[in-house]
């Protein structure tokens, strides 16, 4: 067995109504003036009220930043920043989906460290502490809850980055599914397989460790089989939090194993045609299993037996079948083609794929030539 090194930064507050404890437990951190993070949708729906509230009966100060969009930019980080520079604040908490949440993270590294959000491209790059914060994740996909890295898109180039410190993990995560319940659809959706897409990928990734494969194997055994139905009965709680619980625990194999060729291939695709990331992963996923099945197939196998799905002859024809059958589900893009990605693109699109740092923990080594192979199967709806 190979050597390996597991950590877990966060600590986890979990169950339905969770979310009211975030006054007392911010107070408990030592928490008085805030930086409150939230998008505006959430802002809308009275959820930065709620949380202010929760904030100001445990005697803190909060002051609410919802100036960003999905998939935040480094613009908005350093407008973030900007905004809370004079305000004098202690602490961070981020309220909301994976783009509140990396916004906090992107937010504190200039806050703490000074210049601009593309000096922390990589890891360990923020020499001064960074403030304590608190995660409430009301969607259940990213699971940048339990991770120390921040994905920022580039503002000119839209090209993704991950930043990441030990000081970005979050000190407190609280996991409170009736937060899910007001989201749209299309959000259950996208974010729902983007977490499916971590298991899968985690899984089979060269970095992988026994401790990883362990959150792996518990996150895809829940996410496969409560995805289609938190799309059928929207209001299930009890498959909302396995939603949730199967999301973070993804997140955390994320961080102790990191990713693969999917991720590598979906970030072109977002950048150049602004395709929402977990929809990008529907349209990908089938195909790089597909891709790394000479490779992968035993692996595979085994997230099939921890489903209870029965193999059709070839394990990894079974699980992109099953995959693909899940984002149908959810009524997911069918195909590159039919989202109007242009085949002449692949090209541009592959040499960019190529670069991105997830694509070197593929079990495939993963190139120029392979990104190209996966982008043309992937242009094809499925069962072409």
């Amino acid at each position: 067995m190979k050597n390996w090194d597991f950590k877990l930064s966060t600590r986890l507050i979990s169950g339905a109504g969770s979310s009211r404890q975030l006054g007392r437990l911010a107070r408990e951190q030592g928490f008085t003036r805030s930086l409150l993070v939230t998008d505006s949708g959430l802002a809308d729906l009275g959820y930065l009220d709620r949380a202010a509230n929760l904030l100001s009966d445990a005697g803190i100060q909060s002051f609410a930043f919802h100036d960003f969009a999905s998939d935040p930019d480094s613009a908005m980080i350093a407008g973030g920043s900007a905004f809370a520079s004079p305000l004098n604040i202690d602490s961070i908490i981020a309220f909301g989906g994976g783009s509140s949440l990396d916004c906090a993270k992107g937010i504190n590294f200039l806050l703490t460290n000074g210049g601009r959000v593309h000096d922390y491209q990589g890891y360990g790059k923020a020499s001064k502490p960074m403030l304590p914060m608190i995660a409430v994740p009301t969607t259940a996909g990213t699971g940048s809850e339990v991770q120390s890295y921040a994905v920022i898109s580039d503002a000119e180039t839209h090209r993704k980055m991950a930043c990441g410190a030990p000081g970005a993990a979050f000190k407190l995560a609280i996991l409170d599914p009736e937060l899910t319940l007001s989201q749209p659809r299309q959000v259950t959706a996208a974010s729902g397989f983007d977490a499916i897409a971590h298991a899968v990928e985690t899984y089979v990734a060269t970095s992988r460790t026994p401790m990883s494969e362990m959150f792996s194997r518990q996150a895809w055994r829940l996410l496969e089989s409560n995805y289609e139905t938190v799309l059928r009965r929207p209001d299930d709680l009890s498959a909302r939090e396995a939603m949730q619980l199967g999301a973070c625990w993804a997140g955390i194999a994320i961080e102790n194993s990191m990713l693969g060729a999917t991720h590598a291939c979906a970030n072109p695709l977002t950048a150049h045609y602004c395709i929402t990331h977990g929809a990008a992963l529907a349209m990908l996923l089938p195909s790089v299993v597909r891709w790394n099945g000479t490779v992968a197939a035993a692996r595979y196998a085994e997230l099939l037996a921890l489903a209870n799905i029965q193999v059709k002859g070839d394990p990894v024809e079974t699980l992109a079948q099953r995959l693909e059958e899940l984002a149908a589900s959810a009524g997911l893009v069918d195909g590159l083609s039919a989202a109007g990605v242009p085949v002449s693109d692949l090209p541009l699109l592959a040499a960019e794929a190529a670069q991105q740092w997830t694509g070197s923990f593929n079990p495939r080594p993963f190139d120029l030539q392979g990104a190209l192979e996966v982008y043309e199967s992937a242009s094809r709806s499925a069962g072409a």
